[in-house]
């Protein structure tokens, strides 16, 4: 199983490094977890069977996205409805509530805003019988 936010080009994959930062059990479906890699504190996140890595940065005052609600995208016919689509694609930032797609880390509203968004990969290294990992590339 893989999965990736966006394509890269072949001189991108070239310059990034891999970072495991967990096995594909400790983030079940709908969750995501911290973690730190090159340096960076990350969002690794489970959204319908993919993974998808944030960094656990808002662009509008630092505060740790990733730590903020998970939920859905709240969108309105007219006056007085609303819905909910793509349960589970947004994370709410916990001090101003700026809402970011985590499968591109754009801005809700705005989305020339963003955090940085990484590639995830779920890879197997060894020919045992060992759990696939999660590997953030960046």
């Amino acid at each position: 199983m893989t999965s990736s936010i966006k394509p890269q080009t072949s001189l991108q994959r070239a310059s990034t490094q891999k970072h495991v930062v967990a096995k594909v059990s400790d983030i079940p479906p709908g969750t995501r977890k911290l973690v730190e890699a090159g340096g960076r504190s990350l969002g690794i996140y489970h959204v319908n069977g993919q993974f998808y890595a944030l960094r656990n940065v808002c662009p509008h005052q630092g505060a740790e996205l990733c730590k903020g609600l998970t939920t859905a995208l709240v969108v309105s016919p007219g006056p007085g409805q609303f819905d909910y689509e793509r349960e589970g694609e947004i994370v709410r930032c916990p001090w101003h509530q700026w809402e970011f797609d985590i499968k591109t880390g754009c801005m809700i509203v705005d989305p020339s805003k963003r955090t940085m968004s990484y590639d995830v990969t779920v890879e197997k290294f060894d020919v045992t019988l060992e759990e696939d990992s999660v590997v953030v590339h960046m």
